[in-house]
């Protein structure tokens, strides 16, 4: 998604709504049809938000989970109904992906320092009505040892599985 920087929560939660229905809506797409499994991944931008940048580079190395909790924009706007609802997400149990000097596994050195943060995200909804699929997350990790971006790639194994109602 376009709005970057962490204070643009509100423009990436238009933008991902926006992207929906523009793909889904049969008014934006006559050719639409309904989903049995939708997946957003990718550069979806949410931060990590009420931590300065040592603190949180501090609990990287010692508490994933204590930053996790009411810090992930992303796992926020959910929680209240604003963006991505009813999708489903593995646990965030792998460092944050963004922002690494490009070449290295070193988190941003530049003069801005940015936070670390878990911008690269896999998420996926098997529509309620679909009762013959169901999914199980096998795994859900980066890929640290790319290093040719700013940010870690991610990877999500999902098996789906269709059930025969004969």
């Amino acid at each position: 998604m376009h709005a970057a920087h962490a204070g643009k929560v509100k423009e990436r939660n238009w933008e991902s709504k926006d992207i929906t229905h523009s793909l889904f809506s049969k008014n934006s797409n006559p050719y639409s049809r309904p989903a049995h499994l939708t997946v957003w991944l990718g550069d979806l931008n949410y931060r990590i938000q009420g931590i300065d940048n040592f603190p949180v580079r501090k609990l990287i190395h010692n508490d994933l989970q204590s930053m996790l909790t009411g810090n992930d924009q992303l796992l926020q706007e959910a929680e209240r109904g604003r963006v991505f609802d009813g999708f489903c997400e593995g646990t965030l149990t792998f460092k944050p992906t963004y922002k690494y000097d490009t070449g290295s596994s070193n988190y941003d050195t530049s003069h801005k320092v940015r936070v670390p943060s878990w911008t690269d995200r896999i998420l996926f909804k098997i529509e309620e009505r679909d009762e013959k699929m169901s999914a199980n997350l096998h795994s859900y990790e980066s890929v640290d040892g790319i290093d040719s971006s700013d940010h870690k790639p991610v990877r999500a194994h999902l098996c789906l599985r269709l059930t025969d109602d004969k």
